[in-house]
């Protein structure tokens, strides 16, 4: 890893997992120290960067869940297992899992949302007792577009699981609608609770609204405001809301610092 911010360095790709036509998740080879809601600088030579959230990492690796959706990601998607993809990071400050351990600890993402907290729900379902309770509620448009679903039915085993599409099919058997209309649904502890939420910005508020309606203190709210990254390093502007750099001063923040940075 060089330590110039803006010098890049290749990781290789060990793995690729296909979710849907235009969802993929890679394996790369890594030993950086990492925290869960971090992102990455990803590039190709030629074909341009964007930030990435990190889904989930271990010793020795990493994984980036990758949308196709422009001209950097369609060339990452002809890699295969060998190929480089070059980095930058990690940065941003990801959450605190000190700060979440004995809460009863909520979880509400929406659509690729779901990237930058994998690694935070898997870190407590290994380590189940070290919070009070456990629910996740994800929400994904259609069933063709969920996410993971071979982890969700594990996480099924250490947490509630709802989840739903906004859309649902003549073959789709589970919940159907936004993920607010769950809201009322959490096992609520008073003073106890700690919640995250990450996804679209009119998601993350009306989410938040709803925990706080119900007695969530704001201080115990997290966002993630990864959508809104972009060089990392505070020096483009595109993330800059009010006198915030997200990408410097978050992603990850409480809602009682982040209300009145919301879409």
């Amino acid at each position: 890893m060089n330590n110039n911010s803006y010098i890049s360095y290749p990781l290789e790709i060990i793995e690729i997992v296909s979710h849907t036509e235009i969802d993929r998740t890679f394996r790369l080879n890594s030993n950086m120290n990492l925290k869960s809601g971090q992102f990455l600088e990803i590039s190709i030579p030629c074909f341009g960067e964007a930030p990435i959230s990190v889904s989930d990492f271990g010793n020795g690796w990493l994984e980036l869940t990758i949308r196709k959706v422009g001209r950097l990601t369609e060339t990452i998607f002809e890699l295969k297992v060998g190929d480089k993809i070059y980095a930058r990071g990690p940065y941003g400050n990801g959450f605190d899992v000190s700060l979440l351990k004995n809460a009863n600890l909520i979880i509400v993402a929406g659509g690729t949302g779901i990237a930058p907290v994998k690694s935070l729900i898997s870190y407590f379902c290994v380590n189940r007792s070290s919070i009070s309770g456990f629910d996740i509620v994800l929400g994904f448009k259609n069933p063709d577009s969920v996410l993971f679903k071979r982890e969700i039915e594990n996480w099924n085993r250490y947490a509630q699981v709802m989840l739903t599409v906004d859309h649902g099919t003549c073959n789709w058997k589970g919940l159907t609608g936004f993920v607010t209309k769950f809201i009322d649904e959490f096992r609520l502890h008073p003073g106890k609770t700690k919640a995250i939420i990450v996804g679209p910005p009119i998601m993350i508020k009306l989410s938040a609204l709803g925990l706080v309606k119900l007695g969530v203190a704001e201080e115990d709210i997290y966002l993630s405001f990864e959508r809104r990254m972009s060089c990392g390093i505070g020096k483009c502007g595109h993330c800059k809301i009010d006198n915030q750099y997200i990408c410097v001063d978050g992603p990850v923040f409480t809602y009682n610092n982040a209300k009145r940075l919301l879409d």
